[in-house]
This record gives C-alpha cells, structure tokens and sequence, in this order.
C-alpha cells in the first residue's frame, strides 16, 4: 500500500513538475499565455543572446561609413530629425531602444520575417524598453519588456504574456529604404546608427545566408499559403478589423508608382519602389501609415483571412 501511494505522489509530482517547465522558457512565466504554449519556441539564443541596442549612437552620413549605396536601411522621420537604421545592424541585434528630442521609439527587425517595424513604447505612462526573449512564435521575433518581463509578439505589436497580457502597442510609420537614396531625400542631415554598438560584429554579413530566397524556413509556423513563394516581399496593414496585402510581384505587374486603393472602408495610395524593392502606404492627406514590409509566409500565418491585391 505504501509503494502504491508513493507511485501515485511521484507521478503527481512529476505531472506538476512538467507543466511547471511547459509554463516558463527562457525564465519567462507563460502561465496566462494568450497563445498556445507549445507555439511558443526556442530560436536557439538565450535570452539577450541576441543583444538589443539600449544605447544606441548615431553618426553623420557621410563617406567613411561601411553601407554602400544599395544596403537597406530602416528609417525614422520624427520632426526635423532623420535616423536610419542598417539592416546590416538590425540583423545581428533586432531591437533599438531609441529616443528622439526625449520622444522615444521602439525601432525592430526580424530577420527570419523580414520585418521591420516600429512602435511607441510608452504604455499607460510608462516608457518601457525591450530586450529579445530568445524565443518564436510563427517564427517571429518574441520581445520583452524589461520593466514587467511580459512576452510581445512583434509582428502583433502585442504583449502575449506577463502582467501586460493582451496590452498592444501604438505603431510607429518607418520606411525601408536604400542607403544612398536615404541620403538623397534627408541631405546632410541625417543621422545613421554607428556600429560601435559596444559589440564585435561583422555587420556588412548576414548571419542568415541565403535565407531571404530559400524555400525553407527554419520554425514551424500555423498557417501556410503557396500562393506565392513564401520570401515574397509583400506590404500588409489591417484598418477596421481588414488586413490586405500587396505582395510585390503584382505591384510590378500593375506598373506605374502609386495604386489607389481601399481597405476597411479607408482609401489609401500605395507608392511602389521596385529599386529596393518597398512599398509605403499614404492616407488620403499624404500621411504615411504604419504598414508593415513582411514575407509573404509571415503576414499570411499571421493573417490567415487576408485579402490580396492582385493586379487586372
């Protein structure tokens, strides 16, 4: 009988014990996750082995830098002020804590979604900064707060764990640009990010390879369309609950720079580059909105029901 109930209180206390490690990763707590636990995976760092930039310097853009005139860079106009952001650095670093004129932002990048997005990071008050988790979801970059330790979805701009479950974040309007005509359109303005970043990296390599043409990707994600190929580079907003994607290759096809278009009842114009190639999407004042320059397979995992702009 005593072995009988010491098999019984083992089992239970392994049971609790796995669940105990399902609930946390990477020394997160995912008890009150918004998203399937088992979703939720390793990228192989630990966390802040993919260190965020928390202070970040900024040099003239001038000729002694290393970007060459077709590098992609991520831009940021606030006011007067002109920041670019290589992706040469955002591969190796993914997050930005920035501040400009004491207005900060939250600048982004997944290398494994191609996506390049900002936001406000002032929630209820609090100006929050960001570290990289380590871990994926949909094979997107997983991010957390250092004040409160909660999880956010990039690509969802919100927090799927922690004490801020559910709390989104404001998007933030940036472009993607070429270097040189980033330097065209700001003059002798603008300000780049230095690589003295405080760490020894050889920033004009991509630690992904061929990543951004292959077939394959390196996580599971929960939704998949072989529409087109899944590294196709598409431009993706939601308005009044519709999400629609204007994948490059139809922008192409389309011809011309700037298609009128509507989405959720709100028209837009989207203005296409195909040196770069990159898409900015406009309200009807010219505004620039927050649109987000995604893969294909990761706006369409993300947003199964999307509509797609497919040229006549």
């Amino acid at each position: 009988m005593k072995n009988r109930v010491f098999l019984v209180v083992s089992v239970l206390l392994l049971a609790t014990a796995r669940l105990g490690l399902a609930q946390e990763k990477n020394g997160f707590d995912l008890s009150n996750a918004l998203i399937p636990v088992d979703e939720i995976l390793s990228g192989g760092p630990p966390r802040d082995g993919i260190p965020s930039i928390d202070n970040p310097k900024f040099e003239p853009a001038d000729g002694t830098l290393p970007w060459r005139g077709d590098d992609l860079v991520m831009t940021y106009d606030h006011e007067q002020k002109r920041y670019a952001f290589p992706i040469g650095i955002l591969n190796w670093h993914e997050i930005v804590n920035h501040e400009s004129d004491g207005k900060p932002v939250l600048i982004t990048f997944c290398p494994l979604c191609g996506t390049g997005m900002a936001f406000d990071p002032v929630v209820n008050g609090r100006h929050l900064t960001f570290g990289v988790s380590g871990l994926l979801y949909n094979s997107d970059l997983l991010m957390y707060d250092h004040q409160t330790e909660s999880l956010w979805s990039q690509i969802e701009g919100r927090a799927i764990s922690g004490p801020l479950a559910g709390t989104e974040l404001e998007p933030v309007a940036i472009r993607h640009e070429l270097w040189q005509k980033w330097r065209d359109r700001v003059g002798d303005g603008g300000r780049v990010l230095s690589t003295d970043t405080g760490h020894r990296r050889n920033y004009r390599q991509s630690p992904y390879g061929d990543y951004d043409h292959s077939e394959r990707l390196y996580f599971p994600v929960s939704s998949t369309s072989r529409k087109y190929h899944p590294k196709t580079w598409v431009l993706g907003w939601t308005h009044n609950g519709e999400s629609k994607a204007w994948p490059f290759p139809e922008l192409a096809e389309h011809g011309g720079r700037v298609l009128e278009d509507r989405i959720g009842g709100k028209a837009v114009s989207i203005h296409y580059d195909p040196d770069v190639p990159s898409a900015e999407l406009h309200d009807e004042s010219g505004k620039l909105l927050p649109a987000t320059r995604a893969f294909w397979f990761a706006w369409y995992t993300f947003h199964p029901e999307t509509k797609i702009f497919e040229a006549d």
